[in-house]
C-alpha cells in the first residue's frame, strides 16, 4: 500500500518538504514521518478502506485564525477548533474499474497548530503527540468514523489510542 501526504504547514511558514521543529522537545516530523504514520495506520485500518493501489490525503498545519475562517464556513461555527476532516469519500462509494487503478484521494485535514499547543499543554504532553492525536480523529472522520454520542466517542477516542500506539505514541485518555 503506497500513502502520498501533501503537507502544508503554513503556521510555520516552512517549506512542505522540510521537516518542521514541534516546539520544546525538538521533535521533527516532516513529510517522511507523516507518510511514515498515515502508511501504519491505513494498514491497520485497511478493512474499512475502499480497494485501491495507493491513497492521497492532505494534511494542513496552521493557526487559530484560519480554521475560525474554514469552521465559520463549514459548519456556521465561527470560533476557532482543533481539528477539521473534508473527507472526499461518500460512504457507498462506486467505483469503476479505472478508478481501482489510480490513487484514491480521501480528503484533508486541517489542524490549528495553536490549539494543538494549548491542548498539548492542558493534556500534560507534547505537542507532537497532540498533532498525531488530531490528525488520527482527522483521518478516522475521512473514512467514516463519527461521534454523534457518548458511545460513538468512545469508540472513536479508543480507535485513536489504537492508531497512536502503532506509530510509539502513548497516550492516557480517560473514557
Amino acid at each position: 500500500m503506497r500513502v502520498e501526504i501533501d503537507v502544508q504547514d503554513l503556521f510555520y511558514e516552512s517549506s512542505p518538504k522540510e521537516a518542521i521543529d514541534l516546539g520544546d522537545n525538538h521533535i521533527r516530523v516532516g513529510t517522511e514521518t507523516w507518510e511514515d504514520w498515515f502508511h501504519r495506520w491505513l494498514e491497520n485500518l485497511q478493512p474499512d478502506l475502499p480497494p485501491a493501489p495507493s491513497y492521497e490525503i492532505g494534511l494542513r498545519l496552521t493557526d487559530d485564525s484560519e480554521i475560525q475562517s474554514l469552521n465559520a464556513q463549514y459548519r456556521h461555527q465561527d470560533k476557532p477548533t482543533d481539528v477539521l476532516s473534508f473527507a472526499a469519500l461518500e460512504v457507498d462509494f462506486p467505483q469503476s474499474p479505472e478508478m481501482l487503478a489510480a490513487p484514491l484521494y480521501l480528503g484533508d485535514i486541517v489542524i490549528s497548530v495553536n490549539t494543538a499547543q494549548r491542548q498539548a499543554q492542558q493534556q500534560g504532553h507534547s505537542l507532537p503527540t497532540e498533532l498525531a492525536w488530531l490528525t488520527a480523529h482527522g483521518l478516522l472522520h475521512l473514512l467514516g468514523w463519527d461521534h454523534p454520542d457518548e458511545e460513538q466517542l468512545m469508540q472513536m477516542l479508543k480507535q485513536q489510542v489504537k492508531l497512536l500506539k502503532l506509530v510509539s505514541i502513548d497516550i492516557d485518555v480517560e473514557y
